[in-house]
């Protein structure tokens, strides 16, 4: 059995009938690619070679009544790929909005705890001829980065690639009095974890303070205009989704001397721009981003979530769309080494002393309260770029056209934008609460329009 890191956990604490908490990808494929052609029967039996080899399809949560630390993950002695792998058919006549809305329905509905936490569901009947496939897995189980690996441990650089060998490195099984008594030990132990993460943190607090003073830090917490989308969300669920050319981003890149992460950006905040100035709700100050920075490779911490949140403003209060760029390329710069200086661990550390029957207790009463509309807003959205392949892939030999990542939404932040390069395209999915964000293809259809207006602008 494999123990859950506080903030993998905290991902199954947190989570409630309306903030599900599991990280979805609609992926666009090309069937004429399949050898042989397509069929589902042929689709199902690719899978079926590959979730040997990988080993977090069939695992599960684990717990017992008397652990006191987080739960595990174990086997699942009965794992059986037909309660994960579902086949629909879009309603006619299968444009991009009804692909949407099933897509929507899709993404609102829980995933079965008793069972490995993931989904994948075909969707055929598509106008073009497209097949597509929306898959699900729990955050506890996977961050957008490692969420994006899993998907390409599925694919192949050629149609007709040999399947991988099975991988036996499972997590094993673990009766609830193992889990109990390793959980038993995990708390006893845990005060000199304390003792290390409160005097790093207690440093940080003046120094962040010090650096807002010469304008250095990103922007703080609970500083972010109101919006209509910052507010209670309910279970429902709404999905966009558009691509545009890679090639154009690194031309206004090269351009203006900037990252292509801030041209992604400068596009994100064009668009929110757009749908505010149109609903007469813009903000005189700027919406803040919460973005979502992957510390792989600087944290030693355990966990299949290795994120660390940053802070960025958006400056959608600029009219001139190169003056927004620019400022959002300094901000991002100040906000990526303000967000360094804080640590890689921070919150892996902090989220280690989260207690399931106290923060799950605390999640439900907040939203049940609609807290959410009350408070400052901590933050306006979340905006997450993850970089993907370079070259051309296939999805069990069918070539993938596009792939669009479906972040979650939390009470209060009712809008989700996740961005993933791909062979030369930038896909950008769009996850909402369409309650809080009414005609989500207003706003989506503003990023192509966003891109053009930094292209023609001087």
């Amino acid at each position: 059995m494999h123990r859950l890191s506080g903030l993998d956990a905290g991902f199954l604490y947190l989570e409630t009938p309306t903030q599900l908490l599991h990280v979805c990808g609609l992926i666009l494929l090309d069937p004429t690619t399949v050898p042989g052609g397509y069929r589902f029967e042929t689709l199902r039996a690719g899978l079926a070679a590959r979730v040997p080899a990988v080993p977090l399809f069939r695992q599960k949560i684990a717990d017992s009544p008397f652990n006191l630390d987080h739960p595990v993950w174990v086997d699942d002695p009965d794992f059986d790929l037909d309660r994960h792998l579902h086949r629909v058919a879009v309603p006619a006549p299968g444009r991009r909005e009804e692909l949407a809305e099933l897509c929507g329905h899709i993404a609102a509905q829980p995933l079965d705890r008793s069972r490995p936490l993931w989904e994948m569901i075909v969707i055929e009947g598509l106008e073009d001829g497209s097949v597509a496939v929306m898959t699900k897995i729990h955050h506890a189980g996977a961050d957008g980065v490692t969420g994006a690996e899993l998907v390409a441990q599925l694919c192949s650089l050629e149609p007709d690639a040999p399947r991988p060998d099975p991988v036996a490195d499972g997590a094993g099984g673990g009766s609830a009095l193992e889990i109990a008594l390793g959980g038993l030990f995990n708390v006893a132990t845990r005060p000199l974890g304390l003792v290390r993460a409160l005097p790093k943190t207690v440093e940080l607090l003046p120094r962040w303070i010090t650096r807002a003073r010469r304008g250095e830090a990103m922007p703080a917490p609970f500083t972010a205009p109101r919006t209509s989308f910052n507010g209670t969300i309910t279970g429902h669920r709404s999905v966009g989704f558009t691509q545009f050319d890679l090639g154009r981003v690194k031309a206004v890149k090269d351009e203006h001397g900037v990252k292509v992460n801030d041209v992604v950006m400068a596009v994100c905040a064009g668009a929110l721009r757009r749908y505010l100035t149109e609903r007469d709700e813009l903000p005189d100050s700027p919406l803040i981003g919460m973005v979502p920075v992957s510390v792989r490779g600087t944290s030693d911490r355990p966990g299949r979530n290795q994120v660390s949140p940053m802070f960025a403003s958006l400056h959608t209060h600029i009219a001139d769309p190169i003056e927004r760029l620019h400022a959002i390329a300094d901000a991002n710069a100040c906000a990526k080494e303000h967000n360094s200086a804080l640590g890689a661990s921070l919150l892996q550390d902090w989220t280690q002393f989260m207690a399931p029957a106290v923060f799950g207790t605390a999640m439900r009463m907040y939203a049940s309260l609609r807290l959410a509309d009350r408070h400052p807003v901590v933050h306006n959205l979340v905006v997450s770029n993850v970089p993907g392949p370079a070259v051309p892939l296939y999805f069990l030999g069918a070539r993938i056209r596009a792939m669009y990542p479906l972040g979650p939404i939390f009470h209060g932040v009712g809008l989700n934008v996740t961005v993933m390069s791909l062979s030369g395209t930038l896909d950008v999915g769009v996850l909402a609460c369409p309650e809080l964000v009414p005609d989500l293809w207003a706003l989506v259809d503003g990023f192509p329009s966003a891109l053009e207006e930094l292209e023609n602008a001087r």
